[in-house]
C-alpha cells in the first residue's frame, strides 16, 4: 500500500477514484499491444469457465459518509460488519488505495470461488489493514504484514475492529521485503493458503525484493491474489515478471480506477 502527503476530502470515493492520465492510458495500451502474456478468465459466481476476459467491476461505495470531526479517519462495510479505518499521512502504507477497495470488495462477493474460513493468510503490505480485516471477518487465520514504521497504525485498525468479534485473532508482523524470511519465516513452520497484497507496486526501488518475496511465500498449492492500481511502464514490467514465474489470470478489472485483479500460483514442474 502507497501514501501521499493529501489534504481532507469530504469523500473517500473521489481520492481513490480519479480518471487515469493519458500517460497511463498510453502505457497500458502499448503493454497489452505488446507485451501482455497473461492469461485472463471471468471470475465470478455466474460466469462461464470458458470465458477468455476478465470481469469488469466497478469500485462500490462501501464508504460509509460519516459526520466527523477527524479527516483521517474513513467508515466502511464489508461483509456485514462496519469496519473503521485510521490514516495517516505520515508514513507509506498508512491510507487506503484503490486496490485494497477492490480486493475487499471481490472477497466479500466471490466467498464460494475464495473460501477464506480457516485458511491462513498472509499479507504483504498490509497498510491500514482493511484487507486483513476483511479476511478475519471471512474467517481466516490472518497474519498482516508492513514495514516497522506502519506497525503501530496497522495494529491498532486491526485491534480496533476485530476486538470482540468470533474469529481468529489476527497476528501483525515486521516484514521487510527480500530481508530476513528464511530467518523470520522459515519455510518449515510457515505455510500460507493465501497471500494477499494491494497497491505494492508503483514507482519504487523495491520491486525486485517484492518479488522475491512472493516467489518465496508463495508454495505448491498457495494463491497470491494481488489488486494494483497501474500508473507506470515499471509497474506493466512488474507483471510481465510475475507471468514469467507464476500462472498468472487476470480475474477482474476496475477501469474507473485503473485496477487489476490477478490470481498467480506456482507453476508445477
Amino acid at each position: 500500500m502507497i501514501s501521499a502527503q493529501q489534504a481532507p476530502f469530504p469523500n473517500k470515493i473521489q481520492r481513490v477514484m480519479e480518471h487515469p492520465s493519458e500517460e497511463e492510458e498510453t502505457c497500458e495500451e502499448q503493454y497489452e499491444a505488446e507485451n501482455c502474456t497473461c492469461s485472463s478468465k471471468r471470475a465470478s459466481p455466474t460466469a462461464e469457465s470458458g470465458s477468455d476476459s476478465p470481469v469488469t467491476l466497478k469500485i462500490l461505495q462501501n464508504w460509509v459518509p460519516r459526520v466527523s470531526h477527524y479527516f483521517d479517519k474513513e467508515h466502511y462495510t464489508y461483509v456485514g460488519h462496519q469496519i473503521v479505518i485510521h490514516e495517516s499521512i505520515e508514513h507509506f502504507g498508512a491510507v487506503v488505495w484503490p486496490g485494497a477497495l477492490a480486493l475487499s470488495q471481490y472477497l466479500e462477493s466471490n466467498q464460494e470461488q475464495f473460501n477464506l474460513k480457516d485458511k491462513k493468510v498472509l499479507e504483504i503490505g498490509a497498510g491500514t489493514g482493511l484487507v486483513s480485516i476483511v479476511a478475519c471477518i471471512l474467517g481466516a487465520y490472518v497474519t498482516a504484514t508492513d514495514l516497522p514504521e506502519v506497525l503501530e497504525n496497522l495494529s491498532y485498525n486491526i485491534s480496533r475492529n476485530t476486538q470482540n468479534m468470533n474469529m481468529h485473532k489476527p497476528e501483525v508482523r515486521k516484514l521487510v521485503w527480500g530481508e530476513g524470511l528464511n530467518e523470520d519465516f522459515p519455510v518449515s513452520t510457515y505455510h500460507y493458503d493465501f497471500i494477499l497484497a494491494t497497491d505494492v507496486v508503483y514507482h519504487h526501488a523495491a520491486l525486485d525484493p517484492l518479488l522475491a518475496t512472493m516467489v518465496y511465500f508463495c508454495k505448491p498449492g498457495t494463491v497470491l491474489l494481488w489488486a494494483n492500481k497501474f500508473r507506470f511502464s515499471t509497474d506493466y514490467e512488474f507483471l510481465e515478471k510475475l507471468c514469467d514465474m507464476f500462472n498468472t489470470t487476470i480475474l477482474a478489472e476496475f477501469p474507473e480506477s485503473n485496477v487489476k485483479l490477478l490470481k498467480a500460483t506456482v507453476r508445477e514442474n
